[in-house]
């Protein structure tokens, strides 16, 4: 039974995780994630401009592969873990990438409020990764508000990560993946698609993809209306 690929710590640091003296952090999932990522967001990211912000940003190594990917496109990492920040401007320099600092973003509260979101005049996408099941559920609502409003018109919020569809798990590991999140800390858990859906919705996002993934994952797509 495939395991879903999103297990990993919810906070690296160099004391419980691989590192290098430069302060890069690496994910044990990342080499063999990166690649079907890459290609799922490619029909949503390719030949658009403009600001991307990835909320929980981990180790960065997605963010540098993101930036390589999409050169026109501006990467905007963010992180509330310090040693997260530090990782992925480590990544940076280490890919020689021209990226603005990471920023250290709660995304539970009213982000998009935030005078350094808006000095962007508005994102072209927020992206999300492997972060609404090791958060309480304040976070994907804080996620899906702020992208309501900070989002140009046509703009798409994507997760990836492990959903439950209609209640019950895509397969036997993310049940068992969801049972330890649970019990490790009761206000984690895989989040049901349909309860983001219901939630994008509230916020004047539509639901525009839900992809299966390796390992029982999805990348699930919401879009702002082109005529907000």
């Amino acid at each position: 039974m495939a395991k879903p690929t999103s297990i990993h710590t919810a906070a690296y640091t160099a004391a419980n995780s691989q590192s290098h003296a430069d302060g890069r952090l690496f994910s044990t999932t990342f080499e063999r994630n990166s690649p079907p990522i890459i290609a799922a967001l490619t029909p949503w990211l390719s030949g658009v401009t403009g600001t991307v912000l990835e909320i929980g940003c981990g180790t960065g190594q997605h963010a540098g592969a993101c930036s390589l990917a999409f050169p026109n496109l501006r990467w905007q990492t963010s992180d509330p873990y310090a040693d997260h920040r530090a990782s992925a401007r480590a990544w940076a320099t280490y890919l020689r990438l021209n990226t603005p600092a990471p920023l250290d973003l709660d995304a539970s509260g009213d982000w998009a409020a935030r005078e350094d979101i808006a000095q962007v005049g508005g994102l072209s996408a927020v992206i999300s990764m492997n972060v609404i099941h090791i958060a309480p559920i304040a976070v994907a609502h804080g996620i899906i508000s702020g992208a309501g409003k900070a989002l140009l018109p046509g703009g798409v919020l994507m997760f990836y990560g492990p959903f439950k569809r209609n209640g019950s798990h895509i397969g036997a590991g993310n049940a068992a993946f969801d049972s330890g999140l649970r019990a490790e800390n009761p206000d984690w858990g895989i989040r049901d698609s349909g309860e983001i859906e219901e939630l994008g919705a509230e916020a004047g996002l539509e639901i525009a993809a839900l992809q299966a993934m390796p390992a029982n994952n999805r990348l699930l797509v919401l879009r702002k209306s082109a005529n907000t």
